[in-house]
């Protein structure tokens, strides 16, 4: 890993793909479909919101943070209906499991293993508290396979990072549309990104109209000096958030997870869309 990045930034990177495939590959909709949630909205609210049970929209709106609430409402609760909670994590881990065992079939098996058993380490030292999405996915029973095992502790580390960004967001006085739009004027574009997450043009210019007034956009919409310190800042409280678990790890075990990670996590990539997942090109 680059000293340039931080350890829990540079391991995100890696492992956010691994996570990502049950929302976007085709065996992940095929196995939600199975299980009655036909439709990839349906699908990725119900089985991110599962871990929490048959919750209503307030609580994923809070927990999702930056969808709009309109959109999760028309998602929740009405998803339980066409699949229960329980049946929703079985089609996750069976649709992830399938889409991995694709992609890494040319992956030497010992490579997948150790990553598999040192992100459930990593997650089984985790500290939850005041994470709710990260709690909820570390309470689930541990699978058995070893390609549930690698994406469904991907998934922990994952929402641990997710869960600790948004506290880091709300640090900085953001709210939902505010984080995107300061995003999408630094490197993501407003017509692949607003849509897939429900904001009204009105809702849209608004947040762009405050953060204006904040000193964070100019008038025509590009980042301002202080708009890219204030964003550097709370990504920088974000990985120090994610820290703590990587902390006692020696730097050249770290190394050796990132080597074995970085061709798992290239052939998960390599299936996504940039949007929404928004990862940076250099990882």
């Amino acid at each position: 890993m680059s000293d340039l990045v931080h350890p829990a930034r540079a391991l995100w990177w890696l492992f956010e793909p691994v996570h990502a495939v049950t929302y976007f590959l085709p065996e992940g909709r095929a196995a939600f479909e199975e299980a009655g949630l036909r439709g990839s909205w349906r699908g990725y609210f119900a089985s991110r919101s599962a871990p929490l049970g048959a919750v209503d929209a307030p609580p994923v709106i809070a927990a999702f943070f930056n969808f709009a609430p309109a959109m999760v409402e028309r998602a929740l609760p009405s998803v339980w209906t066409f699949a229960s909670p329980e049946e929703t994590l079985t089609a996750r881990l069976k649709g992830s499991a399938a889409a991995l065992a694709r992609l890494l079939e040319c992956v030497d098996p010992a490579q997948v293993e150790l990553v598999a058993d040192t992100l459930e380490q990593a997650a089984a030292r985790l500290d939850c508290a005041g994470r709710v999405l990260a709690s909820a996915n570390a309470a689930l029973p541990r699978p058995t396979g070893v390609y549930e095992r690698l994406w469904q502790a991907a998934t922990v580390m994952r929402e641990h990072r997710g869960d600790g960004h948004v506290a880091a967001l709300v640090a900085a006085g953001l709210d939902g549309c505010e984080a995107l739009v300061i995003r999408c004027a630094m490197d993501m574009r407003r017509d692949q990104i607003q849509p897939v997450r429900g904001w009204t043009d009105a809702e849209w210019e608004g947040a762009a109209e405050r953060l204006v007034e904040r000193g964070w956009l100019t008038a025509g919409g590009a980042v301002t000096e202080l708009g890219r310190i204030r964003h550097q800042a709370l990504e920088a409280a974000t990985d120090l958030a994610a820290a703590r678990v990587w902390e006692d790890y020696p730097r050249a075990e770290l190394d050796r997870l990132a080597a074995a990670l970085k061709p798992i996590s290239a052939l998960c990539r390599s299936q996504l869309p940039f949007y929404p997942v928004g990862l940076p090109d250099n990882t």
